[in-house]
């Protein structure tokens, strides 16, 4: 019997689903062969401080800086049942193997192993990596699971950045609310982040203004000339009047053809800035609403750095985007371009490739319009955005006329 080992109680249901592990119990799922479990979030947290001595329960500027020879964690105590019933069941004589489920990234290796580690369970694991909740992409992550070895550097990764986190965030805190006065939470993105925008504000409250002059060359049949920007008025002014009396020669006349690709898929930053800029979301709320269509089946994997496509899945992208643009409203009758060779580069997809509706989303017209508001929205951002990206590159011809006078 294998064990399965979600991260969230959602995704766990689903991928018992597809197993046939339909028989529930206190905390898992069971039959097909499969016992099918879930953590809740991080079931494991690096530990305090004074976990390792008594003397750091006090901010103190001689302690400084703490830096534990071996590490230690401690349980939340609203998640110590769940934990407790993830050990007892790697440990259960039937199971013998597991399967590491949780999201395929950094913190959902992370999540598993420490949990792994806790329950001192030495049982053979295979890796799920999947993008999709859709049935045929867990299928065929099942069929095409690896040995958890293969993700060993991930898992490091995560470790390095959690332990980084603990070591700026403990020591940098107490160092600088201990240097003045007030309690001053440092972080290792925070800090940095927190820079940027106070550099940005700094440059916004002490912006001045410069006033400039340009002239305009009125040349009949709606053509306007403008001079280059001029700092003196009576410099302009002086220029002005000379063209009053004198002719305007045209000196060169240029056509050049202007194209634009289309925008690329949308990763997490991306779609993250679009719905601020569009609707007001914030990022932890859009966020919350991609995670939510990628349980619902709708949306692919939303943490991804990538704004492209596997070679595998470009024969599907056209028939995909027909079948979205009919769930759309204002994409009936459009002319879809159907380029899906330009939104497809295997270099540039690393865990997760970009974030596209699913096969499932077409087809769901009143599903959909029972969904919230913003993970509606979302859902549409996402689609259009398919369908812009696989369209023909804007053409324009430009054409610039310099006149002498």
């Amino acid at each position: 019997m294998k064990l399965v080992i979600a991260e969230k109680p959602s995704v766990a249901m689903a991928l018992a689903a597809v197993l046939g592990a339909d028989e529930k119990k206190d905390g898992y799922l069971e039959g097909g062969g499969y016992l099918v479990s879930w953590c809740v979030g991080h079931l494991l947290e690096l530990a305090q401080p004074e976990a390792y001595g008594e003397q750091y329960a006090r901010w103190r500027y001689g302690d400084l800086p703490i830096l534990p020879d071996e590490w230690k964690y401690e349980v939340p105590k609203d998640k110590k049942k769940q934990l407790d019933l993830l050990c007892r069941l790697m440990k259960d004589k039937r199971v013998d193997s597991v399967v590491c489920a949780t999201d395929a990234g950094r913190e959902g290796e992370l999540i598993f192993r420490l949990v792994y580690e806790k329950a001192g369970c030495r049982k053979p694991v295979r890796r799920l990596w999947i993008s999709s909740m859709e049935e045929s992409a867990i299928r065929e992550g099942i069929h095409f699971m690896k040995n958890q070895s293969a993700y060993d550097n991930l898992y490091q990764a995560a470790l390095c950045r959690a332990q980084a986190d603990w070591l700026i965030g403990m020591n940098a805190t107490r160092l600088y609310s201990l240097l003045y006065g007030p309690t001053l939470p440092i972080g290792r993105v925070m800090t940095p982040t927190l820079a940027m925008l106070s550099e940005r504000e700094d440059a916004i409250e002490h912006f001045e203004p410069e006033t400039f002059y340009t002239v305009k060359l009125d040349l009949g049949g709606g053509l306007v000339g403008h001079s280059d920007r001029i700092h003196d008025l009576s410099e302009a002014r002086a220029v002005m009047e000379a063209c009053n009396r004198d002719s305007a020669v045209v000196e060169k006349v240029e056509h050049k053809e202007k194209r634009e690709n289309p925008p690329l898929l949308y990763d997490l930053t991306t779609l993250q800035r679009d719905a601020n800029r569009i609707f007001g979301y914030t990022a932890q709320q859009t966020l919350e609403y991609a995670q939510s269509l990628y349980e619902k089946k709708l949306l692919t994997y939303p943490r991804t750095d990538s704004r492209f496509l596997t070679h595998d899945m470009e024969g599907k992208m056209p028939e995909l985007a027909s079948r979205v643009s009919g769930t759309l409203p204002f994409a009936a009758g459009l002319d879809l371009g159907g380029h899906a060779d330009i939104v497809v580069n295997d270099k540039k997809v690393s865990d997760h490739h970009a974030i596209i509706p699913t096969d499932s989303m077409p087809g769901q017209e009143q599903a959909l319009n029972t969904l919230p508001s913003g993970v509606r929205d979302l859902l549409t951002l996402v689609s259009t955005r398919l369908l812009c990206s696989m369209d023909d590159p804007f053409v324009a011809q430009e054409t610039t006329v310099t006149v002498s006078c």
